[in-house]
């Protein structure tokens, strides 16, 4: 998913394409997680364990051993947990977490409006 962001080419793309996408992944793995864990005390903590799981992976890049080198050749391995280390994709992450945490959020008091109505 992340890298479907990567070939825009209009003003601003190297920031886009470098940058932009950290937010879609932190997104979409949290989206992801909300399917596997549908309780609501589960849902305010997705976003949280999403963040600091994505900082594990991110520190991975930093660590090259002969296993790691060998997924990060393939392409799953480039997407799930990329190759190149940059402290820049922090606050992307966090923007990302914060952005889904606020959707969650405001999904829930949709939900639980609905049930309290009927």
């Amino acid at each position: 998913m992340q890298r479907l962001f990567k070939y825009y080419t209009g003003p601003g793309h190297k920031w886009f394409n470098d940058h932009i996408p950290a937010v879609f992944y932190e997104i979409f793995w949290c989206l992801f997680a909300v399917l596997l864990f549908k309780h609501r005390t589960a849902q305010r903590q997705i976003p949280i364990w999403v963040f600091f799981i994505t900082c594990i992976l991110k520190f991975l890049q930093l660590w090259h051993p002969p296993l790691l080198k060998a997924f990060r050749a393939t392409l799953i391995g480039k997407w799930l947990i990329g190759t190149t280390f940059d402290w820049w994709d922090f606050p992307f992450y966090l923007l990302g977490s914060l952005s889904s945490w606020l959707w969650l959020r405001q999904l829930n008091r949709r939900r639980y409006a609905k049930t309290s109505q009927s």
